[in-house]
Parts: structure tokens; sequence; C-alpha cells
């Protein structure tokens, strides 16, 4: 089946969408009245600026590759190999690519611009520079090659999991394959099958994993000369590596696009939350000012408001407009149609704990609008019940405003990218268009 990339519509939304964020974060108006922090405009800076280079990476139709795998299984051979010359350095001694390495690669096409990315074995170096190491490349790349020779250990089935759920694209590079001649697609993917028990589906489909031998181990013949003398010479055989070409231009053709607007965007994104993140962290004192004003607000409002429904009414126009005061104070972009949505999603999330208390305030102002009605002028005793009554509920009502904007806090910093143009919305769209056996809508 042939793939298709997505619509030009699609690829469009990306660049508005990475344009119009950093047209909203690069600018003093986002944070409405409230006054600057020069702390904070220090602190998102570099942010800011992968959010700009992730928008030029879209426009310079560059795809970074980058060569993933512990040590000793052919990274910078398989680069190499790729290449067609001996550029980077390899050997026996296992560690010799210290540092990430950038080479140029123009296929004979010329219509591809690749740039490939050879990388430290990730078992070589210590954990968190490691971590710190491999999520900076990845965060980069289009396409990762994870390479592999022999089984797959445990080592490096938690990084491949790892760099799934940073939603990169990956084709599992087995290497080495004239040292394991009873290696076939079938057997590594029945490994891979045993080793998924944690995820929902295979981490690989056949169709994503390639069998190369990208420095063959040199053949030791025996050759007889013309006097009868038997003289050793070694035989350096060529690379296999045309089928993994052969897998990358396909993908690259066909899906290109998807894989450049997409690692733009997932940039863009991390990015995003980062600015979130900071953002909420600096104004953390004045949001709480924040929710514990419309928290009295939204008490009141439902203690003198003497009509069932219309106190739930006032409470929640409180909630909204304290949802937008928060979202206004981070600058962060949020309509009043996805403060809404989020006042519904913050409702879900915190379960029986508010629904209890939307119930018992139900209740309540019914007995409090039963007073008004019925008795409380021929009863002035019934001033005092009333007065019990209208506090509990206004208490009540106070206390699950203040849940609402503790938990929007939450959501603010990790859901800055909603919105029909927000970054996420855009990820999705260009995942969902492509077909199944496509390498993006493994991504989902």
């Amino acid at each position: 089946m042939t793939s298709k990339t997505p619509t030009i519509s699609l690829y469009s939304l990306a660049r508005n969408s990475l344009q119009q964020s950093i047209a909203w974060y690069s600018s003093q108006k986002r944070h409405w009245n409230y006054p600057p922090n020069l702390s904070l405009q220090n602190a998102v800076k570099d942010d800011i600026r992968i959010l700009k280079n992730a928008s030029e990476k879209l426009e310079q139709n560059i795809f970074k590759i980058s060569a993933f795998g512990l040590v000793s299984r052919g990274k910078s051979s398989v680069i190499n190999a790729l290449l067609g010359k001996k550029i980077l350095t390899t050997g026996a001694i296992n560690g010799v690519t210290k540092w990430p390495k950038s080479v140029t690669w123009n296929p004979s096409s010329g219509k591809i611009q690749i740039e490939l990315i050879d990388t430290p074995g990730l078992d070589e170096i210590d954990g968190e520079a490691r971590a710190n190491m491999a999520k900076e490349i990845s965060q980069q790349s289009d396409l990762i090659l994870f390479v592999i020779a022999g089984d797959i250990t445990r080592t490096e089935y938690l990084a491949l999991l790892e760099l799934r759920q940073w939603q990169k694209p990956l084709i599992l590079v087995f290497n080495k394959i004239d040292l394991y001649p009873e290696t076939d697609l079938n057997s590594i993917y029945e490994q891979l099958q045993k080793l998924s028990t944690q995820t929902n589906k295979p981490l690989f489909t056949p169709d994503e994993i390639v069998l190369v031998s990208a420095e063959p181990q040199p053949l030791n013949l025996r050759v007889e000369l013309p006097d009868g003398t038997i003289k050793e010479e070694w035989e350096y055989l060529p690379p296999q590596i045309k089928p993994l070409q052969t897998k990358i231009l396909q993908i690259l053709n066909q899906e290109g696009k998807a894989l450049l607007a997409l690692n733009s965007l997932i940039q863009a994104r991390i990015a995003q939350k980062n600015i979130a993140k900071k953002t909420i962290q600096f104004r953390k004192e004045e949001a709480e000012e924040i929710i514990w004003k419309y928290a009295k607000y939204k008490a009141l409002i439902v203690s003198i408001n003497p009509i069932i429904f219309l106190d739930l009414v006032g409470g929640l126009i409180s909630d909204l407009m304290m949802i937008r005061s928060l979202a206004r104070l981070y600058g962060l972009p949020i309509t009043s149609h996805q403060a809404g949505d989020l006042w519904q999603t913050i409702v879900k999330s915190l379960g029986g704990l508010l629904l209890t208390e939307i119930g018992t305030m139900i209740v309540l102002g019914w007995a409090k609008t039963s007073i008004v009605l019925n008795n409380l002028w021929e009863n002035p005793q019934s001033f005092t019940t009333l007065a019990s009554t209208a506090l509990t509920q206004g208490a009540m009502a106070g206390y699950g405003s203040y849940l609402v904007g503790k938990t929007t806090q939450i959501y603010l910093e990790n859901g800055c990218t909603w919105g029909n143009s927000g970054v996420d919305t855009i990820i999705s769209e260009i995942i969902a268009q492509m077909p199944p056996s496509s390498i993006v809508s493994r991504l989902n």
C-alpha cells in the first residue's frame, strides 16, 4: 500500500501553529495587565529560542536521522555504509564514539537532504548524562535508527520503550547479520513480541525491521600460487546496506513532510510546556491570591443567593472566571470555550469529591429556598436555620472552588498546547491522517 504525506493544509497548519506560538510567547502582552517578571523572562529565553528553531527546522527541509544503540553494535559502521565511505572512526575497542557526531548524506537522487547523527553507546556513559544526551538528540531527530546485533537486551528494550514514549519514529536495524546467519525477520519479531508484554501493541512491525551487515568480517582465503605455494589473503566484502538505504528513502519520500512537521511540533510542545511550568513556578504567590479571592466570591454568591440552581450557576460563573484569570496570569492561551471544557475535565478528574459537594449544595440550596418561600417571614426563628444552612453551603462552595483552582494550575501546566491551532491538536491530526501502514501512524 502506498503511503501519502499530509495535505498541504495540515503542513500549513503546523507552520501557522508554530508562528502563532512564537508570536504569543515572545509578546509582553500575553500577561495582560500583570506586570512583567524579569526573572521569568530570562528563565524562558531558551525555550522561546527552541520554539523559533522548531519553526526554522520546518522551513529548512533537512531530515535528521540519528543512530542509537549499545556499545559495539556498529552504529558508526552503519552510517559509514550509508555514506558509501568511511568517515566515522570504527574499531574493536568499546566506545570509539565519545560524543555525538553529525555528517551529511546526499543520496544519489539529489532530492533529499539528510543529516546523519552518530551517538555514543547508551550503556557507555553515566545514567543521567546518557538520558540527557539521548533525549536531546532524539528531540532533534526526524527518524531514529536503533542498531542491535544479536539478541535484544533488557537495556535495549527499555531504551526502545522510552523512545516510543517520546513519539519518535524508529527503524530497528539488525547489524552484523553475517555473524548471525540463522537470524531472520521472524525470529527478531518473535523476540520483540515476547518482550512487548508491557505494551498494547508490538514495538515494531516486520516492515520496520531491516537486516544489514555494515562492515562484514573479512574472509581468510588460502590462495595457491603458480609455483604451488599457499598464500593467505584477506577478502573484504562490501557492506550489505542496500535494504536500509531503500527503506530510509522510501519513508522520507512518502512521509517526509509529516516527519518534519511532527518533529517540529513535538519540539515546540516541549518548549511550551517548559514555559508553562516555569511561569507557574514564578507566579505562584499571585496565583494563590487569585484562587482564594474567587473561593471567597463563590462562597459569598452561594451563601446569599436564596434561589436554588441560581447559586449553582453563580458558582459556575465564578469558577470559569477564576480559570480565565489564572490563564491570563500565566500568559497561557485559553479561550472561554476552552475554560468551560477545562472546568468539565476538572470536575471529572476530582470525581466523587466534587460531585458530592455539588450534590450536597443542591440539597442545602433546596432547603434554603424552602425556608425562604414557606415560613421565613412567619417564623423569625427560621433566620437561624437559614443562616446556618447558607454558611454551610458557602463553605462547601468555597472549598470546591479552591480545589478547582489548584487543579487548574496542574492542567494549565500540562495542557498549554490545546486549541484548534495548538500543537497537540495538529500532531493528532497529522498522525490520524496517515494510513495504518505508515511509520507515522505508529506514533499514536
